[in-house]
């Protein structure tokens, strides 16, 4: 099969015809809108999704969880789990609900953990996710290294209970622990409530965490709480929990201090929020999607009005030696050609706006403010000066808890775009062009 003749007829036919079509143009634009909306769309999911398990992951749940440890020597448990390959952070801590009252205002539900004052040096990843406001004298930077804990008596708040409590670093809040409030005679020697110093302010980025969370000390906190400290712990990857649980499993199981000790993965929790993030994805991937059908039910439309308009040509291509298939393949190269440059465009399109979101955002606002500003200059002539529109925000900070749109390009994912663009318009220009093995050329010249 000569494919010089083949590419010659099959660039003829969609660069140099006398009258051109429309329909190849629009078959590139609409695979090229395609493959531009559905990566600048996940791309945009991706930033959101991704935001939230990771600071999830990071601050929350952790990759593992081993525990409750048993004795007091958590210090030593922490070095053995270390010694596991595949694990880069192991930070202990104790976890109860509360309700925290200020001075100012009433009372609020809250989750405490309590964690060693060194956490973020043992977790670095956590630390890349919390960001801390100025604390003022006396305390200053030096608390703040050290997590923000002020001997045993210190709280972090997150930044949105803090203002919903009216409170600010220095102010005081008693906090009272649920299980000890209710079950106080079953928990020997807990503590029903106690006064702390709020000694920092905290931000994650996940409203939840900012609006219901509170760090303290790890001693602090074991006076609240009737079971032991448990090991949240890092992977380098994870993806790889179940093969670092059973290596855990087997490294620690004749360690005395993890008798009983659960082991459990972060799959196991929250596992219907991140089901419905997958579920929202995928369906969102399906929708935006069906634009690839239209625009393969166009090409195969069009390829197969140039297989009828091009029958007699067909006909003599067959006459001269053209093989069916190779005449065939003219036609499925002329919708390769529509298919690579469309997804090419959309591509390049896609990673140019995927990657510059945020300027792509304020720069649309700001034509949108130029034109609303326009509107009101020209309202104020007639009406006085009295009223006009507010500036435009996709997303208000009043409204929306984000400082701008996240954005994460996933290549595996792009590069699964691309295919569905290319070879949605291959296949549709194949399935047209399945009509050549109908011509016969005997039929088509006999009037020639």
């Amino acid at each position: 099969m000569n494919f010089r003749w083949i590419w010659f007829v099959a660039s003829r036919y969609i660069f140099k015809k006398k009258k051109k079509s429309p329909a190849p143009v629009l078959s590139i634009l609409g695979i090229a809108t395609g493959v531009l909306a559905l990566i600048v769309i996940l791309s945009v999911m991706n930033g959101f999704q991704l935001g939230f398990i990771e600071s999830i992951l990071e601050i929350s749940s952790y990759h593992l969880r081993i525990g409750p440890v048993a004795g007091g020597d958590i210090g030593g448990a922490r070095e053995a789990v270390l010694t596991i390959p595949g694990i880069k952070a192991a930070v202990p801590f104790l976890e109860f609900q509360c309700l925290v009252q200020g001075k100012r205002v009433g009372q609020q539900a809250a989750i405490v953990r309590g964690l060693p004052k060194d956490a973020l040096e043992m977790d670095a990843s956590m630390a890349s996710r919390l960001s801390f406001e100025p604390q003022p004298e006396p305390w200053g930077v030096e608390e703040e290294a050290s997590f923000g804990f002020r001997n045993k008596s210190g709280t972090l708040l997150g930044a949105e209970l803090a203002r919903r409590l009216g409170l600010r670093i220095g102010d005081e809040i008693t906090i009272f622990s649920i299980p000890t409030l209710f079950n106080s005679p079953s928990i020997e020697g807990g503590e029903s409530f106690q006064i702390f110093t709020v000694t920092g302010i905290f931000r994650t980025g996940f409203y939840e965490y900012d609006t219901s969370w509170i760090f303290m000390d790890i001693d602090s906190a074991a006076a609240f709480s009737e079971s032991g400290p448990v090991l949240g712990i890092k992977l380098k990857n994870r993806f790889h929990d179940q093969q670092a649980i059973e290596l855990a499993k087997k490294n620690l199981g004749n360690n005395p201090v993890f008798d009983g000790a659960a082991f459990s993965s972060w799959r196991d929790y929250n596992r219907s929020f991140f089901g419905a993030l997958r579920t929202e994805k995928l369906f969102m991937f399906i929708l935006v999607g069906l634009i690839f059908i239209v625009v393969a039910l166009n090409i195969y439309q069009a390829q197969r009005r140039s297989v009828l308009e091009h029958r007699e040509e067909i006909g003599l291509l067959r006459a001269i030696g053209g093989g069916e298939h190779a005449v065939q393949l003219v036609f499925v190269l002329d919708g390769a050609i529509i298919g690579l440059s469309g997804a090419s465009a959309g591509l390049c399109l896609g990673l140019l706006i995927a990657s510059n979101i945020p300027g792509v955002f304020s720069a649309t606002e700001a034509i949108v403010n130029f034109g609303i500003n326009i509107v009101n200059i020209i309202a104020s002539l007639f009406s006085g000066g009295a009223g006009g529109i507010g500036d435009f925000f996709f997303f208000s900070p009043a409204v929306f808890y984000i400082k701008e749109i996240p954005s994460r390009i996933i290549p595996g994912e792009v590069v699964l775009i691309f295919s569905f663009g290319l070879f949605s318009a291959l296949f549709a220009a194949w399935f047209a062009s399945r009509r050549v093995a109908r011509i016969r050329p005997a039929d088509v010249l006999r009037y020639e």
